[in-house]
């Protein structure tokens, strides 16, 4: 008879695996039975909330910040309302510190030195302002270009910020002042019997007139102005630093895209006409005209060259330009807007407030702009003129500074970032400089928190220009600066002739405002009247 060499009968393996499968199933099906899917959902949650942490105080490492993070978004319900003061105490705590917003990791680089290298640091941060922006002035703007192909595209656009030009837009600038310094005398005398009321949506339609007018001449309706000026704060609102990184019906990125639409839309109006005006022979008006005469200009040097026409050295353009299409231009216009329209706005809105507050300085700048003119007061701007106010180029630059519009500029890290010995900035993190901080440095500005116009005259504050940060420095810095200032100049200088205004102050004059730029917390209750 054969024997079971084995350790075990076959009829006792068969028992042995059958019971431990049975026991093993009923220990594996006793804890899955036990895992609800509120369980499983709780669990899941918690290791979220604790990688989320996890990976907030890895990248926050040795800079300043809050020691644990909201789970998932951060400080963004006190980011939709930002106050000031506490932007005033995030500067104060660091050079760098840091916040986490959503999926978004932000540095905040708060001393002029610190500010100036992340400005000038291209190869490893580029202008990034917010994830909706993408969608709103478009993925293949020229302001999201980078390295070569930014700079080559920024310099075809240099030879519309030139003196000369910035002389051919003066007529249109100020037919447009003409326009709203009546508004106001109609605002503050007819529709409100000599009372006050805010201006600092009036100031945003003028800036916004201004800017169209300069950018796209009359090829605009004022209807066209019009609307882009009532609807360009839902632009703004979409664009905010804490916002939804995607656009959601009947949000407020929703209402910046539609906005942002119906303003490209219009521009590509205005390029097409363009097109045909300059291809006619028309002469250069506006922003847009300069730029499509210098394509065309470019594309008949090409043509000469390309049939083997002999053409004289002088006759190249210093930039040869492709001929753009009609929304490219459009697109380019629009950033231009959107550099311009809100930083003005505050820009315009401070400075009316400061003149009404200090009576002396308006005096001075009443008598400076009489004096340029020659007594008379009707005399139209022109370069010359703008050219011989130090006085009012001092209150404006002061302004600037006193209230700089844009107190901060983000961009976005391509890679690692060592922004400082100690710290580096994670890869794909918001890098934010700071421009109040080095504007309101008390080693360089004394008495900061003081209006002091007599600084830019009798003092060496045009000497600080690493501190002078209002428009950027770098490869991104504000193409239109002098224009800017020679637009507040023009401005500021004419309604000072032409127009008294009173400033009903509150308690919330002096509060700043932060809306993409900074205001006063009342809007700046005014009312005008006709200077004899």
């Amino acid at each position: 008879m054969a024997t079971n060499g084995s350790w075990a009968s076959p009829v006792a393996d068969a028992q042995y695996s059958q019971g431990f499968e049975t026991n093993t199933g009923g220990f594996i099906g006793q804890i899955y039975d036990g895992l609800s899917g509120y369980s499983l959902f709780v669990t899941l949650f918690l290791l979220l909330v604790a990688y989320d942490q996890f990976k907030y105080i890895w990248n926050k490492g040795s800079i300043v910040g809050p020691a644990w993070k909201m789970p998932f978004i951060g400080p963004f319900l006190s980011s939709v309302n930002p106050k000031m003061d506490e932007y005033k105490a995030k500067w104060a705590s660091g050079d760098l510190s840091c916040v986490s917003v959503f999926h978004k990791f932000v540095v905040i680089a708060s001393s002029r030195d610190m500010a100036r290298k992340v400005f000038n640091s291209p190869a490893f941060v580029k202008p990034c302002v917010v994830d909706v922006a993408y969608k709103l002035l478009r993925p293949t703007n020229w302001v999201f270009l980078d390295g070569r192909a930014h700079v080559d595209y920024r310099k075809g656009l240099n030879g519309l910020f030139t003196r000369q030009a910035l002389e051919t837009y003066l007529p249109g600038q100020e037919e447009v002042y003409d326009k709203y310094f009546a508004k106001f005398l109609e605002i503050s005398q007819k529709a409100n019997n000599g009372q006050p009321v805010p201006y600092m949506p009036v100031f945003r339609e003028l800036m916004c007139a201004v800017s169209c007018r300069t950018f796209v001449g009359h090829y605009m309706s004022d209807a066209a102005v019009k609307k882009i000026a009532d609807d360009y704060y839902k632009i703004t609102a979409a664009l905010e630093l804490v916002n939804f990184p995607i656009i959601i019906p009947f949000t407020r990125t929703y209402y910046g895209k539609k906005a942002a639409d119906m303003v490209l839309h219009e521009f590509s109006i205005c390029a097409a006409k363009s097109k045909a005006r300059m291809a006619a022979g028309g002469e250069v008006t506006c922003i847009m005209d300069g730029w499509v005469k210098s394509m065309l200009v470019s594309e008949n040097y090409r043509q000469k060259i390309a049939r083997g026409v002999k053409v004289d050295d002088s006759e190249k353009p210093a930039m040869l330009l492709r001929i753009f299409s009609d929304f490219e231009i459009a697109m380019t216009i629009f950033t231009f807007l959107f550099a311009s329209q809100d930083a003005t706005s505050s820009a315009s809105t401070w400075l009316f407030q400061i003149m009404a507050d200090r009576p002396e300085i308006l005096d001075r700048v009443r008598e400076e702009n009489l004096a340029v003119r020659g007594g008379d007061r009707d005399q139209r701007l022109s370069i010359d003129i703008l050219e011989k106010m130090p006085y009012t180029r001092a209150v404006v630059k002061e302004t600037l500074r006193y209230r700089p519009p844009v107190i901060m500029v983000p961009y976005v890290a391509k890679k690692a970032f060592p922004v400082s010995d100690a710290y580096t900035a994670p890869k794909g993190s918001m890098v934010i400089p700071s421009v109040w901080p080095a504007l309101h440095d008390p080693d360089v500005y004394p008495a900061p928190d003081t209006f002091n116009p007599e600084r830019w005259i009798s003092g060496d504050a045009d000497k600080a220009v690493k501190n002078w940060l209002v428009f950027g420095t770098g490869p991104h810095y504000c193409l239109g600066q002098t224009y800017a200032q020679l637009n507040l100049m023009a401005m500021i200088g004419k309604a000072s002739l032409h127009l008294d205004w009173k400033h009903h102050v509150t308690p919330l004059s002096e509060d700043i405002k932060v809306f993409a730029t900074i205001f006063p917390m009342d809007d700046c209750p005014l009312v005008f009247s006709k200077r004899d």
